[in-house]
């Protein structure tokens, strides 16, 4: 029963040292975070073209 305990420990830490995964949550991290400042960017720009678009709309006669 000995043999499988140390296996297990030992998979146990070799896991926990294991760090590829790492780079990959840090780079869905970085994109996550660039695609919410992108969707916030479009939103407030598509209200200020839509504000002037409206008052060029209106500038004309019915």
């Amino acid at each position: 029963m000995r043999p499988m305990t140390t296996f297990f420990l030992q998979a146990l830490r070799d896991f926990a040292r294991n760090e590829r995964g790492a780079t990959a949550i840090e780079y869905a991290i970085i994109a996550g975070t660039i695609s919410i400042a992108i969707v916030l960017a479009v939103t407030g720009i598509g209200t200020t073209l839509n504000t002037i678009f409206t008052s060029v709309k209106d500038g004309f006669p019915a």
